[in-house]
């Protein structure tokens, strides 16, 4: 069996600018302990900003310097492109040659490389397609159709979403456990297996083949796995605790030698929804027997109140590896807790804060605003852009995703290969050449009596002259450009063959004839045909820059350019910022509550570790708010405080309310400790009577969310009433509301007023007899 020539051993490089001593310099103990530890199993716990990119690429670094091994007997998988281009060019400067020969890249990435060089064994030509989300759906949806179902009840999207589990899972149609089809009824394995039997006919794989035919090929060809386990001498992983189970087993099968090196936070796994296990991460030292475990806990992001914080929430978190962040900063300003109305306040104290910042002389990219779900973002939307402040939510429409840029990827993958039928389908008649429904059905069915793809058939219906006419003639054009075009692309660069494609095609033209809008919607459009030209000047070839677009998400990244950053913690992950607002802290939200109703604790400790995420996202000010009221689906859903607000300790916290500043007065009873002594004692976020002295969010006996309890066993809380339609008049009440101590008010107190009814404290001014209290009356 022979190996392609691109893995065997390359000769050392002889020129070694940076001593290996010197890759130890500015980093802290355990840092250069992790460096320097390259024989045998380790676990590199590393907790939010304590500098875990520094201290892979130094070890990879390390690994090099000191011959331990060359380029490409090094495997380093990351999670998305962006980390994987800034490891190698770490690595590139730290070493003073190229990585090119190292197997440096996303799972699917390396899944992509294992594949060509082996398509035979898994049945595939090397030059295969990867479909992308779209692609996939299109090819689902013949799928069900063909099979006389309902689009309505097997819905392409959700069919798609189940094959992708059941990838992640690293089962094939016979392996599927039977519960897992159930949302298909009986035609699970039918769908699952057709859909195999259809991509192999195209020559084509999905995302979720990218992981699992790898897998196979090291599993079930003994000489490949061999050959890997000896050639890649050190694997190292990256983000271990969002690995799945697919590509956990993947690394099983590689690191039979036992120099593995993963790093990872599982106080950061967030995406069990994209199937990750934080099991992985738990049960590495059981995994690989002899395993040293180095914790970085030294913290270089955030101030010394933050960290507090987030260690004292994610503490109260059952299933987690212990560590402690730290850092020398010093401790900074509390956080701030900002107590609203409904979401509308929430909105204008959220956009009236970024525009303070920027009126103080800070950027507008200084700040972020993350939000637990994508549903919370239209009040805050609208709020920043009645303001006028700048602002992009990350994770909106990707590049790739855009129909123009769609439109010339599928010539190129039809030029690329010719029994993509999918990207036959999309242009054939893009710009429109009179290939009507009629005409595209006789090419189906012809292609389907043959077996041949849609092009081939194509050719012999035009041949012989069973399409004539306008679109016979417009046919006979489009295959005359193809064949010519795939000539052109062996001797010319991939941006000259785009750039006539587009003009021989007549796309270029269409776009230039749009006038709709003013012109300004197809003037955006070639524009961005012009930037994908631009980026194809970076790949060697077509197949190259397929496979590239195929990979790659414009979401690794958060737009660039002085606007404020709206997005969701989720895309958060990764990123820092100088003042963070973090929106909606209140229960059923956050924790959400269908987390907690279908996975009960489990859902529980994940929405911890969100909230930890997104704590650890600010470097200096952090500003937390919650709503009384919010807007959610279209109806008023009362609020309550987030019980992780009740988490962090009183001397990190301080409330901010109707323009003063004070720091908290609650003590462990209120905002600051409500579960530290045994969670909230009986369920509800009401007064409990305004003869209890430590004031706040305290419970009113019998109310509670649901049956959740939380670790002390102790129910927790649902608000008391619904507190949605307060009136926005804040009066101030020098007339006393009942004959108490200062000591017994509180910020989102809610009181009663014999004239006024109802009421929520905003302020606290003031003390003894001269106390001054800001009062929001439901019926003022």
């Amino acid at each position: 069996m022979s190996f392609p020539s691109d893995i065997a051993v390359s000769e050392p490089h002889h020129q070694v600018p940076t001593s290996a001593e010197s890759l130890l310099a500015g980093l802290n103990p355990q840092q250069a302990q992790a460096v320097q530890h390259t024989e045998g199993p380790i676990l590199i716990l590393a907790g939010a900003g304590t500098g875990k990119t520094n201290v892979l690429t130094r070890r990879i670094a390390y690994l090099l310097l000191t011959q331990s091994a060359w380029p490409n007997q090094i495997l380093a998988v990351t999670f998305t492109n962006k980390a994987a281009k800034e490891m190698a060019e770490r690595t590139e400067k730290l070493v003073g040659q190229s990585t090119a020969g190292m197997w440096l890249g996303t799972f699917h990435r390396l899944g992509v490389r294992l594949l060509r060089a082996h398509a035979e064994r898994v049945g595939l030509r090397p030059q295969f397609v990867i479909l992308d989300p779209d692609d996939q759906q299109r090819l689902v949806t013949q799928i069900i159709k063909d099979m006389g179902l309902d689009t309505q009840q097997f819905a392409p999207r959700m069919v798609c979403n189940l094959l992708s589990r059941y990838k992640d899972h690293g089962w094939t149609p016979t392996e599927v456990p039977s519960d897992e089809y159930a949302s298909l009824g009986n035609y699970g394995p039918q769908i699952y297996t057709e859909y195999q039997n259809r991509l192999r006919a195209l020559n084509a794989v999905d995302f979720g083949d990218l992981l699992l035919m790898p897998l196979h090929l090291l599993t079930r060809h003994p000489d490949i796995a061999e050959h890997y386990q000896r050639q890649l001498k050190y694997i190292l992983v990256d983000e271990y605790q969002d690995t799945n189970t697919v590509q956990y087993q993947w690394l099983r099968a590689l690191a039979k030698h036992g120099n593995i090196c993963v790093v990872g936070d599982d106080d950061q796994s967030i995406y069990s929804w994209r199937g990750a296990q934080v099991a992985n991460i738990l049960r590495f030292e059981h995994d690989y027997p002899g395993t040293e475990v180095i914790r970085l806990e030294q913290n270089y992001r955030s101030t010394g109140h933050i960290l507090a914080a987030a260690n004292a929430v994610i503490a109260n978190n059952r299933q987690r590896h212990g560590k402690q962040l730290w850092t020398s900063i010093g401790d900074g300003t509390p956080i701030e807790l900002h107590p609203q109305l409904d979401d509308r306040e929430e909105a204008r104290f959220v956009s009236d804060g970024c525009y303070q910042h920027v009126r103080s002389g800070g950027k507008y990219d200084d700040i972020a605003i993350l939000v637990r779900t994508a549903s919370q973002t239209r009040s805050l939307e609208e709020g920043l852009i009645r303001a006028g402040l700048p602002y992009t939510f990350v994770g909106g429409l990707k590049f790739y995703e855009r129909k123009e840029i769609r439109d010339l990827l599928a010539y190129l993958r039809l030029i690329a290969n010719p029994t993509d039928n999918l990207a036959f389908q999309r242009i054939v008649n893009v710009p429109r050449r009179g290939v009507g429904d009629t005409t595209l059905a006789t090419i189906e069915a012809e292609a389907r009596a043959t077996g041949e793809s849609y092009e081939a058939a194509t050719r012999m219906l035009v041949q012989q002259g069973q399409v004539s006419g306008k679109s016979g003639s417009a046919l006979g054009s489009f295959l005359d450009n193809l064949s010519t075009w795939r000539t052109f692309s062996q001797v010319y660069s991939l941006e000259d063959l785009s750039e006539r494609v587009l003009e021989e095609s007549g796309y270029a033209q269409m776009l230039r004839d749009d006038k709709s809008e003013g012109g300004e919607d197809a003037k955006t459009r070639i524009d961005n045909l012009k930037e994908m030209l631009r980026a194809m000047q970076d790949y060697p070839d077509l197949n190259a820059f397929l496979d590239h677009v195929a990979l790659v998400s414009d979401s690794d990244t958060a737009s660039d350019g002085d606007t404020i950053k709206l997005m969701t913690i989720h895309a958060a992950k990764g990123l820092e910022f100088n003042t963070v607002f973090l929106p909606g802290f209140e229960e059923g939200l956050f924790p959400h509550q269908r987390a907690m109703q279908e996975e009960g604790q489990k859902g529980l400790e994940e929405e911890r570790r969100l909230a930890y995420v997104a704590l650890t996202r600010a470097r200096k000010r952090l500003v937390i708010s919650f709503a009384h009221a919010r807007r959610l689906y279209g109806q008023f859903l009362p609020g309550a405080p987030s019980r992780f607000i009740a988490e962090i300790p009183a001397e990190h916290l301080k409330t901010v309310a109707g323009g003063m500043t004070r720091a908290l007065p609650y003590g462990t009873a209120g905002y600051g400790g409500g579960y530290s002594s045994g969670g909230y004692s009986s369920g509800g976020y009401g007064v409990k009577s305004f003869g209890n002295s430590s004031g706040g969010y305290r419970p009113q006996a019998g109310s509670r969310m649901d049956s959740k309890t939380n670790k002390t066993g102790t129910d927790y809380a649902k608000p008391s009433e619904p507190m949605i339609a307060y009136s926005r008049t804040a009066m101030q009440q020098n007339a006393p509301v009942k004959s108490l101590s200062n000591g017994d008010y509180a910020v989102g107190q809610k009181v009663h007023h014999a004239k006024f009814g109802p009421g929520l404290i905003n302020a606290v001014e003031g003390s003894g007899a001269e106390t001054k209290l800001v009062i929001t009356f439901k019926h003022a």
